[in-house]
């Protein structure tokens, strides 16, 4: 560890300058006070249950407690929800736009309770519009959609004096398909991004280095737009994919939220008016969050990614961004001992210094070394070599500016008999050159198996390992399915951990990829995984999962945790003749302690008796117990220990009048299960 003048002087700056580390949430002084048009999240992935469609999902709303009552977090009005595609490199601007509003229904405003006897207040119903000519104008595809209600607790759930229902059921209810024929999915989830927000905030102290990390985002909730898109409809051509790498299925995804100019505040209420504002806006995670400096981040939101091309002072953020002076032994680095393992090359094959204001790659610009690769001034040189002292415009700068093409010197060192500027093997093309910031995907690259073996968090990161030293893989140049490579940065996953690849990225993990390997690889050597890089590989936060398993079925994200619940206890059911909605681990997150048993029933409704079918998940003691309306309990129809298993018990109403019932299930701790509605007809 190096202390010197300059160290001492960071030190005491630093507690003003370390940014912080989650995906966007309150990233920005102005948008911090407006959390209701605040984009959180932005993921973009092919379906792993229909290769054939692609998953867009933005999040909105940050940091949502799921007690935050009375007013529960939500969608706001009067706000331009949008999901921005790009499709087409030859044209500046968007393709394809999903426009979300929602407007609010009170259904009971003589009660502070926000659900109540069947009525919500705060109801939330939206409007989808779609625009397939770059905004000019919109065709509406979805009219009228209800929000799912916040999961505020059993009773407003579960209860007759509530919904009557389940929250698993509800949710899926939001589950609609458009005229056009999109799946759409808005209302509350549980937030899937996960970080340590506690350690990253404590000066960079990520992985901890004493105490045990915590994820900053568990049991809190977010609002989610979720689309599932036919392919077909994204794609640039309208041809057959001509490899997993066709450049002709590459988009670019964006959100943003926009408000009116002018609000106008008058005896309690609000008036807008006056033109669209963009106040938010996502792409890339971190982006805003890590890489833009405080003093530019409400800049940064009001520009869309085709004005940020024109600006280029943003683009010297990613050619020396701020965290590579952490990462380096000779700025800062002694500063922040947690990113220790994350030292960028200084000396890359005893030749090339990407240390902050150093060049590069720069002198190799216009010799014969970088002829005919994408480093040639005929090619796109002039993009990623512009200037000496901008080490980073070889790595960082297209990655969040452009994707990266199938096209040397990015591909893997695989096959380039240690000239990292030879062509080697084919890895990811996912190249739009005429956008900022944004999610790039190629739609061809199939979606990995979550059951596979090699299926990882680290995305790209993984892939590129398993291409460089396994068998399978690193024998041939040719094209081939890694597993991982339609993880993020191409794209982005659910599971992906972005905090920790943008992390590995910024310490120089793509440019070893390429064959710039870290200081400690001796040129000609055979072994390139060295200590260096081993200790990139391996660096972590500590947080390293969702804090819910995420469900198998569109839309994918886990249900957001209930208001009178605990973290890790939350509940789900069935509801009449819906089958349950299965959660799946998908090696990211410890099983989900919750349903007990789950109740049906048939017929449903009945004349005179019906059959009470229950599955028990977790054995234990279980009661299930009929009610009427009033909630007195009728009879208790099963009150004993049950192994894991599927049961029916008969209930006989005979001699009951008509009318609504319900069969109850009650754990040993007394936590109700499931409510289960039980009609019986005349």
């Amino acid at each position: 560890m190096k202390f010197n003048n300059k160290l001492f002087l960071f030190l005491a700056l630093l507690g003003l300058q370390f940014p912080l580390m989650a995906s966007s949430h309150r990233e920005a002084p102005l948008i911090a006070d407006d959390p209701l048009a605040d984009n959180v999240d932005l993921y973009a992935f092919r379906s792993p249950t229909d290769p054939n469609k692609i998953i867009i999902a933005a999040t909105y709303v940050p940091l949502q407690l799921p007690q935050g009552g009375p007013n529960y977090y939500n969608f706001g009005e009067n706000i331009r929800y949008e999901i921005h595609v790009d499709n087409n490199a030859d044209r500046r601007g968007d393709e394809i736009i999903y426009r979300i509003t929602f407007r609010q229904i009170n259904e009971d405003p003589s009660t502070f309770f926000n659900i109540r006897l069947g009525k919500r207040n705060l109801k939330l119903v939206y409007t989808l519009e779609k625009s397939i000519n770059g905004g000019k104008t919109f065709l509406k595809i979805l009219v009228n959609a209800v929000v799912p209600p916040n999961n505020i607790g059993q009773r407003s759930i579960e209860s007759p004096v509530g919904l009557n229902s389940n929250y698993p059921f509800l949710s899926q209810q939001g589950v609609r398909v458009t005229q056009t024929g999109e799946r759409v999915f808005c209302g509350p989830v549980d937030d899937p991004f996960f970080v340590d927000l506690g350690g990253i905030f404590d000066l960079g102290d990520a992985p901890r280095q004493s105490g045990a990390p915590r994820d900053g985002i568990g049991c809190m909730n977010t609002s989610a737009i979720v689309l599932e898109i036919p392919i077909p409809y994204l794609r640039k051509k309208n041809t057959p994919a001509t490899s997993i790498l066709d450049p002709d299925y590459v988009i670019g995804v964006w959100a943003s939220a926009s408000r009116r100019q002018i609000r106008t505040l008058a005896a309690g209420k609000e008036v807008h008016s006056g033109d669209w504002v963009q106040v938010s806006r996502l792409g890339m995670p971190l982006t805003n969050e890590a890489v833009i400096p405080i003093g530019m981040k409400d800049y940064w939101n009001s520009i869309t990614p085709y004005q940020e091309l024109e600006d280029t002072i943003l683009d010297e953020f990613f050619y020396n961004p701020e965290l590579g002076l952490y990462m380096d032994d000779d700025q800062f680095g002694g500063a922040v001992p947690a990113l220790a393992p994350l030292r960028i090359q200084r000396n890359s094959l005893q030749g090339f210094d990407f240390g902050n204001g150093q060049d590069g790659l720069y002198g190799l610009k216009g010799t014969p070394a970088v002829a005919g690769t994408a480093l040639d001034d005929a090619i796109f040189g002039t993009l990623l070599l512009p200037a000496p002292g901008k080490p980073r415009s070889v790595d960082l700068w297209p990655i969040f500016h452009t994707g990266v093409p199938n096209f040397p010197p990015y591909q893997l060192a695989t096959g380039k008999n240690g000239n990292p500027l030879a062509a080697g093997k084919p890895f990811i093309s996912n190249f739009l050159p005429n956008g900022g910031d944004m999610l790039r995907l190629n739609m061809a690259v199939p979606p990995t198996p979550r059951n596979d073996p090699n299926f990882s968090t680290l995305g790209l990161v993984q892939a590129a390992v398993l291409g460089l030293t396994n068998p399978a893989y690193n024998q041939t140049t040719d094209i081939q399915f890694i597993p991982n490579m339609d993880g993020f940065p191409n794209g982005r996953r659910l599971e992906d951990d972005v905090t920790r690849i943008e992390l590995q990225a910024v310490g120089g993990v793509v440019l070893a990829a390429i064959g710039l390997w870290y200081d400690d690889y001796i040129a000609g050597s055979a072994n390139p995984v060295t200590q260096d890089l081993l200790d990139v590989l391996t660096y972590t936060t500590g947080v390293e999962a969702n804090d819910k398993p995420f469900r198998s079925t569109f839309p994918f994200l886990a249900l957001p945790w209930s208001g009178d619940g605990e973290c890790g206890g939350d509940v789900a059911g069935l509801a009449d003749n819906t089958p349950p909605i299965q959660a799946m681990n998908l090696g990211m997150a410890p099983t989900a302690v919750g349903s007990k048993a789950m109740v049906t029933s048939y017929p449903n409704p009945f004349s005179s008796t019906t059959t009470v079918k229950y599955r028990v998940d977790e054995p234990g003691d279980l009661r299930i117990e009929i009610l009427d309306m009033s909630g007195k309990v009728l009879t208790t129809l099963v009150n004993e220990y049950r192994e894991a298993g599927v049961y029916e018990a008969n209930w006989s109403a005979s001699g009951l009048p008509a009318g609504t019932y319900f069969a109850k299930a009650i754990n040993s701790r007394g936590h109700i299960l499931q409510v289960q509605k039980l009609v019986k007809s005349k």
